[in-house]
């Protein structure tokens, strides 16, 4: 379905399906590591639900690592944790060898772990890639039609879809997006996403949203979402529009904007997005942040974990280099309210609060396996790749 790129009103979306899951809104939260846990999500969806009276997305769980998964390391199980009101659940593994994909997949499906399961084969980190992770995987077909297949063959009989993450590929020279969407709807997949930048790029430039165009155009089977520079609603909607995607995935947009998804799937249902909170109601929604990172970790660890979210809160935002310091030192919920209480509550959303977050990096040439790109059809599990991440 397309849309009008100007800011008009939107005729209401069709409900994205993603194999037996069907959603109000076609937005996608992507996995991040040590951000989207089950406190990010649940705070996600409860502002969702609060401005617009429903919770229509699709929250994904952050990455964990299939042989981790498998072996019951402690670390990744507390990371695969849900909240009861989480509906669907949805997982993201990480995975490099087709058995321990398919064992993880078949314990996730075996003990009711999740209802969706996603696959990730875009991290663009040297650590990942130079073992043959993450990004480096799609350049070798073979194996990565291994790897899905053996995800979908593990929720056979069951209404738990397989979906698959990749980027345009490792640089501008070995694109492979194309080939990876092919396969992936060919072994039972239920939809893609591509993250439209290459492995070189990381997270730095401009994603090249005509790479979703086409990927949409060659994979006409299954789904196809867009993900890369949607920072507002109307970003969003020219995403849509430009490229014919089916649904779009947010990351980096929704750090210290949480609300975000309120804003996108009211737009993209066809409805006003919701204003943007002033600083008092940030500072509440940081609170809650903090309470439901408390409740996961613990209060010492959540309060060290809140610390990280807190100048992605306040960018753009009068609070002086005082509070900001004590603040990224806070080490209490009492002394969180109490530092919140401090600031100007009726500050408006400042006009340079919008926009990404985190690291933005530069271009970089990427760290493979020697002899990587010789051959695209070599079929070799990369050693070690699947260890390295073993404690999540």
């Amino acid at each position: 379905m397309l849309f009008p790129a100007d800011g008009a009103a939107l005729p209401s979306t069709d409900k994205l399906r993603i194999g037996s899951i069907e959603l109000n809104s076609p937005v996608v939260l992507a996995p991040m590591a040590g951000v989207t846990n089950v406190a990010f999500r649940m705070l996600c969806r409860e502002l969702e639900l609060a401005r617009t009276g429903t919770v229509s997305g699709l929250y994904v769980c952050e990455m964990v690592t299939a042989r981790a998964l498998y072996e019951r390391h402690s670390v990744t199980m507390h990371m695969t944790t849900f909240d009861p009101s989480e509906s669907p659940r949805s997982m993201q593994l990480y995975t490099v060898d087709p058995e321990y994909t398919y064992r993880a997949a078949k314990m996730i499906v075996d003990e009711g772990l999740a209802d969706h399961i996603d696959m990730n084969f875009g991290c663009p980190v040297p650590k990942v890639t130079k073992r043959g992770g993450g990004s480096a995987i799609p350049y070798k077909r073979r194996l990565f039609r291994r790897i899905v297949a053996a995800a979908v063959k593990a929720t056979e009989g069951t209404d738990i879809p397989v979906t698959v993450k990749f980027r345009i590929g490792i640089d501008d020279d070995h694109h492979t997006h194309l080939d990876a969407g092919r396969i992936a709807g060919e072994e039972g997949a239920a939809a893609v996403a591509l993250h439209a930048r290459t492995a070189a790029q990381r997270y730095s430039g401009t994603a090249h949203w005509d790479q979703i165009a086409r990927l949409k155009e060659h994979v006409t089977s299954i789904p196809v979402l867009g993900n890369g520079d949607i920072f507002e609603p109307e970003d969003a909607v020219r995403m849509m529009a430009q490229t014919g995607c089916d649904g779009v995935v947010i990351g980096r947009g929704c750090l210290g904007r949480p609300w975000l998804f309120a804003e996108l799937s009211a737009r993209l249902r066809g409805e006003p997005a919701p204003a943007a909170p002033n600083l008092g109601e940030v500072g509440q929604i940081m609170y809650r942040h903090g309470e439901l990172l408390s409740a996961h970790h613990g209060e010492d660890k959540g309060m060290r974990e809140i610390r990280k979210h807190i100048a992605w809160y306040l960018r753009g935002f009068p609070a002086g280099s005082d509070v900001r310091s004590q603040l990224s030192l806070v080490s209490s919920l009492a002394d969180l309210q109490k530092l919140i209480d401090g600031l100007d509550a009726d500050a408006p959303f400042p006009d340079d609060g919008h926009g990404p977050r985190g690291r933005q990096g530069t271009p970089a040439s990427v760290h493979l396996p020697e002899g990587w790109l010789d051959d695209p059809e070599e079929d070799i599990v990369p050693e070690g790749a699947e260890i390295m991440h073993s404690g999540g």
